[in-house]
């Protein structure tokens, strides 16, 4: 090797150990957003993340579970989490980014089959057993393991609603490795909090040992962005996080999936987008738009005034104008307590700065599985 390459290669690693010592070792959060059946927005989010992880530490193998310690989704977005955090069988993530989009993007009209019903079959709704064949695939090793909350490289996240306890159900790794009971099928984690009122019926699911049981609707009508459950697990999980004791040692990125409402069709158009009949009622749709919008920017204003003394800490990437182009629209960021600004920062440009942080203070240090050699055995606890 010539000499100059060796001096080159020489002073990046010192660069890259001296960043990293500037850097302060933080909890990394990746938060994806329910929203619409595509994902259009948190995909292109998702492939620039890992190509920029991939130019900044020249590794074409690195992945997204590398430099998060947990994976938050809903809806479409925990289909997206899911597939980043599934285990080859060696420790691994079943698929890139890249290639979890280009899934979902080529099985989109399989997934997300119409078809009517009713005495007039004027019902439109999309087709279980489809959708349920899908995610099957997807989230199946090539041993043909189906793979469950435990085989995931890294911890994760996924709300639904139960329809049984009426209130919200929160799938996770940690819960899972504590039992059975709550270890469930990854596909029918993915297919529970995508069962859209309406469009999908209700999704009924067991554990692993079929002690504990689910009647699940979408997540998204409570907790469409799953940044808040994410940031409190961190701080309350002290298995996976027993350094973590408040948000000051967090660092979060959070992925929209656009707003839910749209300009508003005729007869009668409304300043907000909705769809409003003849008799001045709102339509079904409009009121679940309305609920997924407004939890997600509940809760992204929430985590921006718990953030308000260190904002760089915590980054929400949406859309504000059309899906194309989201990584050129300037960023807008929540102020405390009340309102947005415009960024003079574009999404793309923002997205470059956080995943520098993340290569700056080095690969995730959390364990692959809390039941791995390389775990910190907690007194008490055997797996």
């Amino acid at each position: 090797m010539e000499l100059s390459k060796i001096t080159s290669e020489i002073f990046s690693r010192l660069e890259q150990k001296w960043l990293s010592h500037c850097e302060e070792k933080k909890t990394r959060i990746l938060s994806i957003d329910g929203g619409g059946t595509k994902g259009l927005i948190a995909g292109a989010a998702l492939i620039h993340i890992e190509d920029q992880i991939q130019v900044k530490t020249g590794d074409s193998q690195s992945r997204i579970a590398d430099f998060f310690d947990i994976l938050a989704g809903t809806g479409i977005g925990a289909i997206y989490a899911a597939m980043l955090t599934a285990d080859d069988g060696n420790g691994r993530p079943l698929y890139s980014a890249g290639d979890a989009v280009k899934f979902v993007q080529e099985k989109h009209s399989e997934m997300f089959k119409i078809k009517h019903e009713g005495i007039f079959r004027r019902r439109r709704r999309f087709s279980s057993k489809s959708i349920d064949k899908v995610l099957k695939e997807a989230l199946r090793r090539e041993d043909g393991k189906a793979l469950t909350l435990k085989d995931t490289c890294k911890p994760l996240l996924v709300p639904c609603y139960d329809l049984n306890s009426s209130a919200p159900f929160v799938f996770s790794r940690a819960d899972a490795f504590e039992s059975p009971s709550f270890d469930f099928e990854l596909w029918k984690v993915c297919r529970a909090t995508s069962a859209t009122p309406c469009l999908f019926k209700p999704f009924h699911l067991t554990s692993i040992d079929g002690k504990t049981s689910c009647l699940a609707i979408d997540g998204g009508l409570v907790m469409n962005n799953p940044t808040a459950a994410a940031v409190t697990h961190a701080l309350h999980n002290k298995r996976d996080f027993p350094s973590v004791n408040g948000v000051e040692e967090l660092l979060v990125l959070s992925l929209g999936n656009g707003p839910s409402r749209g300009p508003s069709p005729s007869p009668s158009p409304s300043p907000l987008g909705l769809q409003v009949k003849r008799n001045g009622e709102c339509s079904v749709k409009s009121i679940i738009d309305i609920v997924l919008d407004g939890v997600s920017d509940t809760v992204d204003h929430m985590l921006g005034n718990a953030f308000c003394c260190n904002r760089t800490e915590y980054v929400r990437i949406q859309a504000n104008g059309l899906e194309d182009g989201i990584l050129e629209e300037r960023g807008v960021e929540s102020l405390p307590f009340s309102g947005k600004r415009l960024l003079t920062e574009s999404n793309g440009q923002r997205i470059e700065g956080f995943v520098q942080r993340l290569v700056a203070s080095g690969k995730s240090s959390l364990p692959l599985s809390p039941c791995k050699e390389t775990a910190v055995s907690l007194p008490g606890n055997g797996c």
